[in-house]
């Protein structure tokens, strides 16, 4: 298969590799305790595992996305953990 069109390097492969985990770990868990747990939390509206999990993707994008634009790619890993911290508290408090 061809996959020149995009730039596969190693950290590319293990974001990839991560959001997939993610996404199968969720679905496991989905599966052994179907229901999502919805809670409403303070965006003020009902929230599953799942609504969670894609909260916390699309601000790892965007936390990610600002530090290139601010930083450039040196140090990225620092936004990797500003990320896991992000996470963890939206899975927290949403």
């Amino acid at each position: 298969m061809e996959l020149s069109w995009m730039a596969w390097t190693g950290p590319t492969a293990i974001f990839w590799i991560g959001i997939v985990s993610c996404i199968l770990s969720m679905c496991i868990w989905e599966y052994f305790s179907p229901g999502g747990n919805p809670r409403i939390g303070i965006l003020r509206f009902e929230t599953t595992r799942g609504d969670r999990l894609f909260i916390s993707l699309i601000g790892t994008a965007f936390i990610h996305l600002a530090w290139l634009g601010f930083i450039g790619a040196a140090g990225l890993w620092w936004a990797l953990g500003i990320s896991f911290f992000y996470a963890i508290g939206v899975f927290k408090t949403v």
